[in-house]
């Protein structure tokens, strides 16, 4: 999901959000698939990750040249784009950890338990109201993300519970963007997270050369290894740009149920480019799981909407 958020628009300018979002569905999932077929090929985890990073921000910086943004930021924003890096590191080498063996379709399903994480974080944090209800939503979504976990931990072993990792860091990652996003432009707000991104990994990369660590030893990559890498960062900037303007067409409550339809991509990449096929649990917790995060999506409309017409009145929906 996306902690930016659009005004409402009208119907007919609607129509060009939910293209570029169902856009992204289609595009995100191609950046796991060659995350995948890096990790296949040889290279480690780290060097993956650190790849989405360069790449993306090659090819951001010409964008905000074109577009014309500015390019400096306040000291305040500084530290909040480091931060928001950071998260994204983690969260991009969590994810890239557990597809590394297990097929894309679950991993993918185990994080998308990340909305129920960023609506208790976002209680903790920001003092949103969570009723009963989505509490309850958000258990029966962590128990739609064991229902996934359960066959690939046998399958798999501990490295199944790095999605785990992804959805709890990509929260905060959320959270960062939530705050940051009044401050600087979406297209400003990437190039700097890839470029404070690139500032992180490249010189941990550096100093793990040659330490036989191998999530973190970089490798000189060969073949169409080249072609993965450059494809991690690519597909990473152009699905999160077409998430970007589809939030300029259409609000978020309007195009936040179609992030599920991510999974359906996944689920037919996976199994035209590696064979994989969720089995009937794994079918099941990942009907659980977007189920319960739809649910959540529609009482935060139904809230938002009762705080439109009674602004004056406090109103909590359970």
């Amino acid at each position: 999901m996306t902690a930016l958020s659009a005004p409402a628009r009208s119907s007919d300018r609607i129509l060009p959000g939910v293209t570029l979002m169902l856009a992204f569905c289609v595009l995100a999932p191609l950046l796991d698939v060659a995350s995948k077929l890096a990790a296949q090929g040889g290279i480690p985890v780290g060097q993956i990750t650190t790849a989405r990073f360069v790449v993306q921000g090659a090819l951001m910086l010409p964008v905000l040249w074109i577009m014309g943004l500015p390019w400096r930021v306040s000291r305040h924003v500084a530290g909040l784009l480091l931060l928001r890096a950071v998260f994204l590191i983690l969260s991009t080498f969590s994810f890239v950890s557990g597809i590394a063996v297990m097929p894309v379709a679950d991993a993918l399903a185990i994080a998308f338990v990340e909305p129920f994480v960023l609506l208790i974080l976002g209680s903790l944090i920001f003092g949103d109201e969570v009723g009963p209800r989505r509490i309850a939503a958000c258990a029966v979504g962590f128990l739609g993300a064991l229902m996934v976990i359960q066959p690939s931990l046998a399958a798999f072993g501990p490295v199944a519970l790095w999605p785990l990792g992804t959805a709890f860091f990509f929260a905060f990652y959320m959270l960062v963007t939530r705050a940051m996003a009044p401050l600087i432009h979406p297209v400003t707000m990437q190039l700097h997270t890839s470029l404070a991104g690139m500032a992180i990994c490249l010189p941990l990369m550096l100093a793990f050369d040659g330490s036989g660590l191998a999530a973190l030893d970089p490798v000189l990559p060969s073949g169409l290894n080249w072609l993965w890498l450059f494809g991690v960062g690519f597909w990473a900037c152009l699905s999160h740009m077409c998430m970007t303007y589809a939030l300029k067409f259409a609000p978020s409550a309007t195009l936040a149920p179609l992030h599920y339809s991510e999974i359906i991509a996944a689920v037919a990449l996976g199994y035209l480019v590696f064979g994989d096929f969720p089995n009937l649990l794994t079918w099941a917790g990942i009907a659980t799981i977007s189920g319960s995060g739809l649910y959540i999506i529609y009482r935060e409309r139904l809230r938002a909407r009762i705080n439109r017409q009674a602004p004056a009145i406090p109103v909590e929906v359970p």
